[in-house]
Formats: structure tokens, C-alpha cells, sequence
């Protein structure tokens, strides 16, 4: 049998296939889990989407081959929903390219920047796939560590000359997985001017920006680089739609960078199934009540967690986005040995922090994708630990 690529040793299992591993032992075991560690939304996907879906499967011209960069429509619902969330306009035809997932657009992202010896500026902790793309394309990361001093955002200044002089792309990711931290205009000011200076693409994940608290709205990095010169943003449906399993997405910003990444998704997919971008024009343009109940569920959820944790004795701040918890783990466990202790003396999965990161050592993410009730019997559960 052939040997594989030299590549395919740099990849590490991917975070979640050895909680999946973990969770399997503990079912054959007759433990009853309660998951909270994967960010896959348990609300149904809107029954108005689901009709447009309906709708278009029926269609018989949506069979065939869709169109490599997303169909026009779509592309000009994506550029209408940021006109009226962010008021950013973009142009549909060269300033937004669809997406099979932004997971998807993300890792093809390097592969269009990254030569080898090029380097990457990696949040850390961070989303697992910005630091194995950059290694699949023969880059070489540079971890810029988010520290809970410095409110988990990156510390610029610290990054050595001879380290920018190489940085071709930034992955930056607010509100961010896992820590659930924000940033500020100010940061994102901040950082076009950096980026700006060294010659370096800014690529922001803002797949969380619509799950948000208390009043809090999250920013798109091209309310602040208007002439859209230096950054590149995805998006997904996924979470803001509760659309996970149907793989639609988008990139917006800088024509180069979109016209890049978009010739090389045309030699490596054929696009998103236009039924499903129907489904995505109704949801970006249609009523976004939704939305609102949505985040409605996630905040009382977080609200329930973060009093219980408190109540046992476990460190968590509250964060004003996305749907994760990132606590710290008790004194005396690493994150994956509380985790561990988790699973087998409570049936309570999470996601240990060193798992987005040697940086997230001494921490633990939960995903608020489960309901009240359950959520209720964890913490009744985990009241019963001894640490």
C-alpha cells in the first residue's frame, strides 16, 4: 500500500473525533451523557427556510451543477444583509464569493496566500482548522496567544520583526470560539493599522456575530476598512440559522482576495447545491424574528450555567456572545483530566481548553446547545463532585 503524504502526519486527530472516542467508552458503559461539547445548535432550522428548501428541491433547474462562485442572488441577498447589519455595501459580483461552510473557505484561505516558509499569525486558543490549514498549505504558524489578562485578545507589539516580515495572512475571530470573548472598534482599528503597515491580509472569522447579549452588537472588521484593502471575512449560516448540517456560507471583502480564494475553489469544488442557497436567500432576507428567539434561548441558557458553576465553586465569566462558556478548570486538574473526570463520575461532556491550543491549558469550553432541563441536571450532577 502507498505511503501517505508527509502532510497528512502534520495533522493532529482533530479535537472532537477523540472527544467522540471518550464519549463512545462511556455509553458502552451505560453512562447517560449530557454533550456539551460540540457548538451544533439543538434548535430546528426555521420552518420558513425549510419551506424555501422544499420549495427549490422541487425545482428541477437546481439538479444540475450550481454556479462555482454562489448564484448572483444569493450573492446579492449576502451583500443586502450587510448593508443592513453592519451598513457595509459590497459589490455581489466581486466582493462576495459563496462558501460550502466558512470551515470550508477558511482552510482553502491559505492555500491561495501561503507559499512554503510563508507564516500564518495563529489565535491561540483558537478554531483548530486556521493552524492545520496554514500547515497543510506548507506555511508555518505563529501562535499569537489570547490571554484572560489581556481580555483574550492578541498582543500585536509583541510579535517579532523578523516573524512579520514573513506574515502573509492574520486569523483573528470576534466574538471568538472558544473563549467567547469581543473585541472592541478600537482593536479593530488597531489591527488594520498594524496589518496595514507590515503588508499582511486580515482574515476575520465573524461566524458568532449574531449571538449576542445584553444589548451588545458584535462588529464586522469592514465597518472599519471601508475601502476593504486589507481584510477578507467569512461568514456562516450555520449558527446564526441553526443551519450546521446544511453547509452554506460566505466570504466578503478585499475582490483580490475573494477572486484568489475563488479560483481555488473552482479546481476543488463545484459549488454549494443551489436548493440550499434559496433556503439561504429566505434567511438572510426574510424576517429575523428568529434570530431574536434564538438568542433569547442561548442567553437564558447562559445565564443557568454560569449561575451553576458559580455555585460550585468554578471560575466563569459571563460573556456578552456566541454560545460557549470557557470556565476555568479547579486547582489541581489539567483540562483534559477534569474533562475525563467529567465524563466518567458525572456523564458530563466538555471540551477541554488545550484542546484550541497549548493556550487554553487551565480552561474548559461548554456549548450551550442543549436544553434547559438537561442543562439543569448537569449542574445537579456536577454539584455532586468532589473537588
Amino acid at each position: 500500500m502507498a505511503k501517505p503524504a508527509t502532510r497528512v502526519d502534520k495533522i493532529p486527530p482533530y479535537l472532537f473525533a477523540r472527544i467522540d472516542k471518550k464519549k463512545d467508552e462511556a455509553r458502552k458503559r451505560g453512562i447517560d451523557l449530557i454533550d456539551f461539547s460540540i457548538g451544533d445548535p439543538d434548535i430546528p432550522t426555521p420552518k420558513h427556510i425549510i419551506k424555501s428548501m422544499r420549495d427549490a428541491v422541487n425545482d428541477p433547474k437546481n439538479h444540475r451543477y450550481p454556479s462555482y462562485e454562489g448564484m448572483i442572488e444569493y450573492r446579492k441577498a449576502v451583500a443586502g444583509w450587510y448593508l443592513r447589519r453592519f451598513n457595509v455595501k459590497l459589490n455581489p459580483e466581486n466582493e462576495v464569493v459563496a462558501l460550502i461552510g466558512s470551515k470550508e473557505g477558511i482552510a482553502h484561505l491559505p492555500w491561495a496566500y501561503i507559499e512554503p516558509g510563508d507564516v500564518a499569525l495563529i489565535p491561540s486558543p483558537g478554531y483548530p482548522v486556521y493552524k492545520i490549514s496554514t500547515l497543510l498549505a506548507g506555511g508555518k504558524p505563529y501562535i499569537m496567544p489570547l490571554l484572560e489578562k489581556n481580555k483574550f485578545l492578541p498582543v500585536l507589539e509583541t510579535i517579532p520583526e523578523s516573524i512579520l516580515k514573513k506574515a502573509k495572512i492574520m486569523f483573528i475571530n470576534y466574538p471568538n470560539n472558544p473563549t467567547g470573548a469581543h473585541a472592541s472598534e478600537a482593536f479593530y482599528k488597531k489591527v488594520l493599522h498594524f496589518t496595514k503597515k507590515h503588508g499582511i491580509l486580515v482574515c476575520h472569522d465573524a461566524a458568532y456575530s449574531e449571538i449576542t447579549y445584553d444589548g451588545y452588537n458584535a462588529h464586522s472588521i469592514l465597518e472599519f476598512d471601508k475601502d476593504k484593502n486589507h481584510s477578507i471575512e467569512f461568514h456562516s449560516l450555520s449558527k446564526t440559522y441553526c443551519m450546521t448540517g446544511w453547509r452554506i456560507g460566505f466570504a466578503v471583502g478585499n475582490a483580490d482576495a475573494i477572486y484568489n480564494l475563488g479560483k481555488l475553489k473552482t479546481n476543488i469544488d463545484s459549488g454549494v447545491f443551489q436548493a440550499v442557497q434559496y433556503a439561504a436567500i429566505e434567511a438572510l432576507s426574510g424576517s429575523q424574528d428568529c434570530v431574536a428567539e434564538m438568542k433569547k434561548t442561548f442567553q437564558n441558557r447562559r445565564d443557568v450555567v454560569v449561575e451553576g458553576l458559580t455555585s460550585i465553586g468554578i471560575r466563569v465569566d459571563k460573556p456578552l456572545a456566541t454560545f460557549y462558556i470557557w470556565a476555568k478548570v479547579p486547582k489541581g486538574y489539567t483540562s483534559e483530566g477534569f474533562c475525563e473526570k467529567l465524563i466518567e463520575e458525572t456523564g458530563v461532556v466538555a471540551t477541554p481548553g488545550n484542546g484550541f491550543g497549548d493556550e487554553g491549558e487551565g480552561y474548559f469550553r461548554i456549548s450551550l446547545t442543549v436544553n434547559e432541563k438537561r442543562i439543569k441536571e448537569a449542574i445537579n450532577r456536577l454539584q455532586s463532585l468532589k473537588l
